[in-house]
């Protein structure tokens, strides 16, 4: 092994290899024993592809070049499509219309040009209709107006089934199409705070009959209602402080607890389309986190028990469900994610697609190790701690490796063990990398999620720090080299540990926020009370978000930083980067701005992605003065 200083090694991940054919990969629906997923495309600018994968094994692209089958319904999107007998219906990314496409035919537009988005669709055979939710953008002087509609297949008219509420999701019809149930929510919950369920009987006209709710409320969150093939409506909730599933029987009108256990079987619905479950037969196949690790699990509907299914992955996501098989994106901590089907019958699994095709040498690959630490009130907080690793290299006797701190986003997300080659990017080049679950992420119970209410930028800040501090003392880093980075919410909690905070020496936000009353009175509908609940009522606790705000305090700052955004950013509009940016520039501290044209709220295009990733590690590079063993087209930096 060569001796070389962390950070200076040579390593084959590089950003190139990164981006070079490499997917995301989104949705899945299944057409009898025909599979569809979308992929999302860097090479293509983004752009979101739905595939066909035939039972013969044949693969097709479905959708035409000039389309993007992607929703912008909460900005966020997804549920950007679903199939019926081989038609798909999905949104158009350019003009948010919704389109009718037999497969092998050109699509068919079957919503008008107008400022309306629709995402969630499902079809309505009996009455020859879709049903979804519609985001109506057209009047400029109010609120985007959320509700559920109809969209007739014959003359493509539009009727408002349900409305009255700020938002909804998961529109789902009974077996028998004489009931409809969907969630929705109202300001200034989000949906993983408190969501309501109801179900209503469709009339003979097709209009719905008086609503009644069955579960829910401000302190409970429903995730994912699904009708059983029996006629029961299934459905999970975290009224014991775990996300755990219930079943309403329309007969009795009683709801029953059908497993509880200390683990999540539900997911914080940033986007539409999220599926953790689905039936075959009498049996339940469902993903469970438990401990920040993916399970896979059948629960008998007639025993109620829950039986774990043996399973090489450790994130599972977008599961979908037949008589004799199961699909999902399934991660490990060592191979890229997949489409991956699950054999009932013979208890295989078959990878369909990976989102990239790159074999990496074992020997440059650091596994992530699940620690919990102690930090403030005499709690602990978790994480997955990565080494550095190549097995080319060794440091010098005595040096400590630098360490990344990543930081998720949401703030209500989580990160998860799944392979992740933008993480291996900096720990074959010799950084230590901790990727934090603060409280305030999913996948540990309410009680976990709720420590950020009212404390945002105080909890996942001490969380962050106190989990570089204990490595730091254990000896495993360089507590003089420490850095944290990352993106939207993550870029908040970044700005403030390097203000508020003496731990980093340096940081790089992506797309984060600087100033709390910027994001108050200028960010979209989805998220525009989010703040009440992390923060504060505004403009009532206006001292609040001025106090926690990166940019009112730039004079606690003196460290330096690197800003990398998008010039179409809605969600986090790049003025809150650039006041920063400003301000480090005025007060003389060193201070990169990368802008990349045509990108929203995370990037999205092969050669933005690659330029982030070097020019955060070439940033750091002139921080701490090491050479990067690759040639990195350099970043201009300010006061260096």
């Amino acid at each position: 092994m060569a001796v070389a200083s962390y950070g200076a090694w040579k390593s084959p991940i590089s950003s190139d290899l990164i981006v070079a054919g490499a997917i995301g990969l989104g949705q899945i629906k299944l057409d009898g024993k025909t599979i569809y997923w979308s992929e999302s495309r860097p090479t293509e600018g983004g752009r979101n592809v739905i595939i066909r994968r035939s039972e013969n094994g044949q693969t097709v692209e479905v959708t035409p070049t000039a389309f993007n089958a992607r929703t912008r319904v909460h900005e966020y999107g997804g549920g950007a499509f679903t199939i019926i007998d081989e038609t798909v219906y999905f949104s158009n990314f350019a003009d948010q219309r919704l389109y009718q496409q037999r497969v092998g035919e050109e699509p068919i537009a079957l919503t008008p040009e107008a400022a309306i988005r629709y995402a969630d669709v499902i079809l309505d055979k009996k009455r020859d209709r879709l049903i979804c939710i519609r985001e109506d953008h057209q009047n400029a002087d109010r609120e985007a107006e959320n509700t559920i509609a109809s969209i007739s297949l014959k003359d493509h008219s539009q009727t408002t089934l349900v409305a009255g509420s700020d938002f909804y999701m998961f529109p789902r019809l009974s077996p028998d199409g004489s009931r409809l149930s969907w969630i929705c929510w109202h300001h200034p919950d989000m949906p993983w705070d408190g969501t309501e369920l109801w179900t209503a009987k469709i009339q003979e006209d097709g209009t719905l009959a008086t609503p009644e709710k069955i579960a829910g409320g401000r302190e409970e969150a429903i995730f994912q209602p699904e009708w059983s093939p029996d006629g029961n409506l299934i459905f999970v909730s975290d009224r014991t402080g775990w996300w755990n599933f219930y079943r309403w029987n329309p007969t009795t009108q009683t709801v029953e607890a059908l497993c509880e256990k200390a683990a999540e079987f539900g997911l914080p619905l940033w986007v539409f389309g999220m599926s953790t479950y689905g039936f075959a037969g009498n049996n339940i196949i469902c993903a469970y986190t438990e401990n920040g690790m993916s399970r896979l699990a059948s629960l008998d509907l007639n025993t109620l028990e829950l039986k774990n299914l043996e399973s090489p992955y450790t994130s599972i996501a977008g599961v979908q469900v037949c008589p004799d098989h199961a699909v999902f994106v399934g991660g490990s901590s060592t191979a890229p994610s997949a489409i991956v089907k699950y054999d009932f019958n013979t208890q295989q699994f078959e990878t369909l697609r990976r989102a990239s095709e790159l074999r990496i040498d074992p020997g440059y690959l650091s596994i992530p190790e699940a620690i919990e630490f102690p930090t403030e009130n005499n709690l602990t907080a978790h994480a997955l701690y990565y080494a550095p690793k190549n097995k080319d290299f060794q440091a010098p006797e005595g040096e400590l490796p630098p360490m990344l701190v990543k930081s998720h986003g949401g703030p209500t997300a989580a990160t998860s063990a799944s392979f992740n080659l933008g993480i291996q990017y900096w720990t074959s080049r010799g950084f230590a990398v901790l990727d934090v679950n603060y409280g305030g992420s999913t996948g540990y119970g309410r009680a976990y999620r709720e420590r950020l209410k009212g404390t945002w930028g105080i909890v996942d800040v001490a969380d962050c720090a106190n989990g570089a501090k204990y490595l730091a003392e254990q000896g495993k880093v360089d507590g003089d080299r420490l850095v944290i980075a990352g993106g939207s919410a993550g870029g908040y909690t970044t700005l403030c540990a390097l203000t508020f905070r003496n731990t980093f020496k340096a940081g790089a936000s992506y797309y984060g926020v600087s100033d709390l009353k910027a994001l108050a009175e200028d960010t979209h509908k989805f998220e525009s009370r989010y703040l009440d609940g992390l923060i504060g009522a505004y403009p009532e606790r206006a001292d609040l978000y001025h106090d926690r705000s990166p940019i009112t305090a730039v004079d606690r700052l003196s460290c330096p930083v690197i800003f990398f955004q998008g010039d179409e950013d809605r969600i986090v509009p790049p003025n809150q980067a650039e006041m920063m940016v400003d301000a480090l520039k005025a007060k003389g501290l060193p201070v990169a701005y990368v802008l990349f044209e045509g990108e929203q709220h995370g990037f999205r295009k092969a050669e933005n992605i690659k330029r982030a990733l070097d020019g955060e590690f070439y940033f750091y590079s002139r921080v701490f003065g090491y050479t990067p063993a690759d040639t990195i087209e350099p970043v201009a930096i300010h006061n260096l």
